[in-house]
């Protein structure tokens, strides 16, 4: 059993539901609102839901990202996004600071804005010569 939602919408449901029920007069302690909320989900128990919920995404439209491009770090901000089947997004991402993507120490070559298209694990299917891909999206 997948669920629909991943941990961080699950926690602050729960959250949500315990703020209410506090205010119902039926207070309730957050692991408690935890296994109501997987219950309402369908899921045995907390348990059950937090190891079937789905991982939250390394990006999401117009939030903020960080990874390496062609090998540099960067931070910044997803202005675009479109799904390219059903494991694959394009994304266009505005980078915070230019990042040099010149291999030589003779000159730079800054960009500002990136076009890929990654997979679900946040790699692009572009790639360099030696393999590496060229945009590598981290967990926050």
């Amino acid at each position: 059993m997948a669920m629909n939602h991943d941990v961080n919408t699950l926690k602050s449901q729960a959250k949500n539901l315990r703020a209410a029920l506090e205010r119902a007069g039926t207070p309730v302690s957050h692991s408690q609102a935890l296994e109501l909320v997987a219950q309402s989900h369908g899921a045995r128990d907390w348990n059950t839901a937090h190891a079937t919920a789905e991982a939250a995404p390394l990006w999401q439209f117009g939030g903020q990202v960080r990874g390496r491009y062609l090998g540099q770090p960067f931070t910044g901000r997803v202005i675009a996004a479109s799904e390219r089947g059903r494991n694959h997004h394009a994304l266009t991402i505005t980078f915070d600071k230019p990042v040099n993507v010149s291999q030589s120490d003779l000159m730079e070559v800054p960009r500002k804005r990136v076009n890929a298209t990654i997979n679900s694990a946040g790699r692009s299917i572009s790639r360099t010569s030696d393999g590496q891909p060229h945009l590598v999206l981290e967990a926050a």
